[in-house]
């Protein structure tokens, strides 16, 4: 009676969602790109509401199937399972992170209660997880291969991690504490994004552009304003501060790691990463820390230096010392009297378009992909540019989506997903569509969008992501492409970086946006000399985001704690210095609330030892060898998640990381 009352509900759904409901089909676009022409947002919540009660329908059915459980009629079936939803969801939250209008923001809160609780039942459904746990407990002797050991494991994971075990009434609660996390976070992206706003508001320049401004801007009063206003977002006691929101987040995560049995969330979190603990994280953070601060004193000494010229000078008053307003602005002196290397010297050579075809170019040469521009394709927004992506044998590797100007209804920062995952359906290689998002300058009537040379690093970082999408050669959707760990996932983006300022590479897609003049060996002499500059800053800025991160989620009560006090203590305990603060403050900290980061922002520095591990063996090779980048390609990029990382990463490399390799990159 169940199945067939819920096979009613769906008809009624449909029905509801009227036929001409875009989500309800396959798209009849080019490449299967969404048809964003015909989605409307009254089409977003009939379509959740039609896709849950489908996946539903399809779980009820593997419980329903009388035949013993296989890896086929549970497993696989799950994965095949919720395709309307996923097509949904996949739109909705990409294009409400790139594009949110107050009433797409209202239809995201609207939906995610929908969806944590559809989520919820699936995996505290005990009639699902008794076949799940029985394929586990026999999941050496199955014959599977490994894809499927990895895509069995995740699922009977993703049971535990919800809370099977426990009884009646703690599990009503975990629901209770993921619907309100859900919500949390969602609020606490809302509210960063319209203080990222006002301050854009207030000072004339997007957050993207906050970093340039630092560095360029002569006034030291409006510098410290800016830095003040910048450093307070979600702090300034309005209708959009976050502190409340952290606090209390923090006690539910608090409360559901201590539910399954750890004493802290960053426990529960890193169980199944690659550091594993809590404390294997501490010990890595403090090794990169102590001398990142030790190089930064000395930075601060060479500014100083400068400083006290300008007060010499009568520019500035008697006693003058740096502060944290200070760093970007005698950095870049510095950086122009060591190395006369000057931004406003290397943006003419980095137009968007040009560094783009510099990252399809260096793919080409190392993995041998092909890229055609599409025209008259649907799109979210008129910025979004969308490319056709080949192998060398002409066969689709899937399509990337480009969408690098800010915009008030765009939150900060850069970053890549998905709309189509990878996967084989029925013996049919599903290609993905991938789209990289960024907040570079946007173009005005006499200048193209021209990038700094951070922001063309961002870009070849946020391809590398693209192409872990991109070049996924796996069967199951829940370990194709980025689907890994995260403290491996950023092994694919930041080994891109390496190749952005590569001499002959610079030399092929550098050129200047009004001659066309390639970038002259006297400027790529600069930038190359300059390659370890600042790193001291740089480093510390991130390992102590990374450290407050971890200290968040090693708390074991929120009982009298104070947001702000517990991260000036965090700071002090750390040994960070006054002229520097963590990269993220906790109150815009959207990596670890609002985004997939908690208890793992360290993964980007985790992720660094094996990059530059990594691209010491194409220095040893050749930068542009053509066997190395073969090997890292179908050892690492067309794996995903199907197989243990340091597995995949030995296969490449031969050997494990040397922890040293980031040390020595950093110049540190």
């Amino acid at each position: 009676m169940k199945r067939i009352s819920i096979f009613i509900m769906m008809v009624m759904a449909a029905v509801s969602c009227n036929r001409i409901n875009p989500f309800l089909a396959e798209w009849e676009t080019p490449y299967g790109i969404p048809d964003f022409t015909q989605v409307k947002e009254k089409h977003y919540i009939p379509a959740i509401e039609f896709g849950i009660l489908q996946q539903q329908a399809e779980i009820d059915a593997i419980i329903a199937n009388p035949d013993a459980p296989t890896f086929e009629n549970v497993v696989e079936a799950y994965e095949r399972s919720g395709a309307v939803l996923d097509r949904v969801s996949s739109v909705l939250f990409n294009v409400s992170e790139s594009d949110a209008t107050e009433s797409l923001q209202k239809i995201v809160e609207e939906a995610l209660p929908l969806i944590s609780v559809h989520s919820d039942n699936i995996f505290m459904n005990p009639y699902f997880f008794t076949k799940v746990e029985k394929l586990y407990r026999d999941i050496d002797v199955l014959g599977l291969n490994q894809e499927q050991k990895m895509a069995l494991k995740k699922l009977y994971n993703a049971f535990v991690k919800n809370g099977i075990a426990l009884n009646e009434t703690s599990q009503a609660r975990m629901r209770e504490i993921n619907l309100e996390l859900s919500s949390l976070s969602n609020t606490f992206g809302n509210n960063l994004l319209a203080e990222n706003n006002a301050f854009a508001e207030k000072y004339g320049i997007s957050i993207s552009e906050y970093g340039e401004a630092m560095a360029s801007t002569d006034d030291r009063a409006l510098r410290e304003e800016m830095f003040k206003a910048y450093s307070s977002r979600g702090n300034n006691g309005n209708e959009y501060d976050n502190k409340e929101l952290i606090t209390k987040m923090m006690a539910l995560r608090i409360e559901k790691a201590k539910l399954l049995g750890y004493d802290n969330p960053a426990e529960m979190i890193l169980a199944d990463k690659m550091a594993g603990n809590p404390e294997a994280v501490d010990t890595f953070l403090a090794s990169i820390l102590t001398p990142a601060v030790e190089k930064a004193k000395a930075e601060i000494v060479d500014m100083q230096a400068i400083m006290d010229e300008d007060i010499k000078a009568g520019l500035l008053p008697e006693g003058s010392k740096i502060e944290p307003w200070d760093w970007a602005y005698y950095a870049e002196k510095v950086r122009k009297a060591k190395y006369a290397l000057d931004e406003e010297q290397t943006k003419p050579y980095f137009k968007m378009e040009n560094v783009r075809q510099g990252v399809f170019d260096l793919t080409t040469k190392l993995f041998g992909l092909q890229y055609e521009k599409l025209e008259d394709i649907p799109v979210y927004h008129p910025d979004v540019e969308g490319f056709k992506v080949t192998d060398a044998d002409g066969s689709l590797i899937g399509v990337i989506l480009t969408d690098y100007f800010p915009r008030s209804t765009k939150r900060g920062g850069a970053w890549m997903t998905n709309f189509v995952n990878q996967e084989v359906i029925d013996g049919e290689d599903i290609r993905p569509v991938i789209v990289n998002v960024g907040n570079f300058a946007k173009p005005t009537e006499d200048k193209p969008s021209l990038l700094t040379l951070d922001q063309v690093s961002t870009l070849f970082h946020e391809f590398g992501h693209a192409l872990h999408g991109l070049l996924s050669q796996c069967t199951y959707k829940s370990v194709s492409g980025t689907s890994v760990a995260r403290d491996f996932v950023e092994l694919p983006s930041q080994i891109m970086e390496n190749w952005a300022f590569e001499k002959d590479l610079l030399k092929e897609y550098a050129r200047h946006y009004e001659t066309g003049e390639a970038i002259p060996d006297s400027l790529v002499a600069k930038i190359d000399a300059a390659g370890t500059f600042n790193q001291g800053f740089m480093t510390t800025e991130l390992a102590a985001a990374s450290m407050l991160d971890l200290k968040w989620h090693m708390l074991e009560s929120m009982e009298g704690v104070d947001p702000m006090e517990f991260e000036a203590e965090a700071c002090r305990q750390m040994g960070l210095i006054d002229e520097i603060i963590p990269r993220y403050r906790s109150t815009y900290f959207a990596h670890i609330f609002s985004g997939g980061y908690s208890a793992g922002y360290y993964s980007y520095l985790w992720a660094e030892v094996l990059d530059k591990d990594a691209f010491e063996l194409f220095t040893q090779k050749g930068v542009f060898d053509k066997a190395t980048a073969m090997s890292f390609r179908r050892n690492v990029l067309e794996k995903g998640g199907s197989d243990e990382p340091m597995v995949l990463y030995r296969r490449f490399r031969g050997a494990d990381p040397d922890p040293a390799a980031l040390l020595r990159a950093r110049g540190l």
